[in-house]
């Protein structure tokens, strides 16, 4: 019989933020479903600022629906959970059965890779340099929470799981860079930790700068993250980061997805509003909770045995 192993130092505000990830990226996406393809000055004749989940948008969504951000989130999260390992094979073929139920939404990007898959058997997609949506770094956040405690194994997996649909250097820096500041996130680090993980990002590929940000919120990943990381750094807490992020308009169901789940893990579940979990289908939200602390108790962190 093997020893109980022991939680490490601060367990429960782990479990609770690395929770908020997941949870923040649900909400995110359901608020940014209303304003994704409008632009500003559309959502301000519209709303004033938009800050309630409403649905609609050019999707026509129930209010709490949520869109392929976190439908592709969960295939990641369940392909990990489920079998309890990493196995590739077991996301794309979720990826798969989703497509093949007739989503929502579906990205081009992700659409071609995964039917790629479906007729070739084929789990990485080939080189495009075209390719730099944002895709891959919608859905990493499970990664994140699966491979905590160790940023290598974090890198190598975030990778993989891209190239099943994308596989772009800048794609590929985004998918890393996100689940970086994720998981620093969900072990308290401080702010500062988070911001370096921007300025690594940008060391390596300048034009994910976003000192003087353009306003771009565009599907291209490095438009993304910069009004990301706009918003992030701008606000101190996570309402006003989602908020500022979805009205930029443009692809704002992934940008408000990607900074729900770093603002999440940055803030908690406290930070998340009520009424904008409350919006959510109760079972997806239930669902959301149990995965998250199942994903990060197989993290290293937690003594879990994931791959090398």
């Amino acid at each position: 019989m093997s020893p109980r192993r022991k939680d490490p130092p601060g367990a429960a505000g782990i479990v609770n933020r690395a929770r908020a990830a997941l949870l923040g990226g649900a909400v995110g996406d359901a608020l940014g479903a209303t304003t994704e393809f409008m632009t500003p000055a559309q959502i301000r004749d519209r709303f004033g600022v938009h800050r309630e989940i409403v649905g609609g948008g050019w999707l026509k969504l129930p209010p709490g629906q949520v869109t392929d951000d976190t439908e592709m989130t969960l295939c990641v999260a369940r392909g990990i959970a489920e079998p309890g390992r990493w196995d590739l094979a077991e996301i794309a073929d979720r990826f798969a059965r989703w497509l093949s139920g007739g989503p929502v939404d579906v990205g081009a990007t992700c659409r071609r890779g995964i039917e790629e898959y479906m007729e070739k058997d084929r789990l990485e997609a080939p080189p495009d340099e075209q390719g730099a949506g944002n895709g891959a770094a919608m859905r990493v956040a499970p990664v994140a929470l699966y491979t905590l405690g160790d940023e290598e194994l974090l890198s190598r997996l975030a990778v993989e799981q891209a190239h099943i649909t994308h596989h772009n250097p800048l794609s590929d820096a985004a998918c890393v860079s996100v689940g970086k500041m994720i998981q620093r996130g969900i072990l308290g680090a401080p702010l500062r930790d988070l911001q370096a993980t921007a300025k690594e990002l940008a060391a390596r590929h300048p034009e994910f700068r976003f000192e003087g940000y353009d306003g771009k919120s565009s599907g291209y990943v490095v438009d993304t993250l910069r009004t990301v990381f706009d918003a992030f750094f701008s606000a101190d807490n996570f309402e006003d980061c989602v908020v500022k992020t979805v009205n930029r308009g443009g692809d704002a169901d992934t940008t408000g997805s990607i900074a729900g789940a770093i603002a999440g893990a940055r803030y908690g579940l406290a930070a998340i509003p009520q009424r904008w979990l409350q919006a959510l289908d109760g079972s997806l939200r239930e669902e959301l909770h149990v995965l998250g602390g199942d994903l990060v108790r197989k993290s290293p962190l937690f003594g879990g045995t994931s791959p090398h």
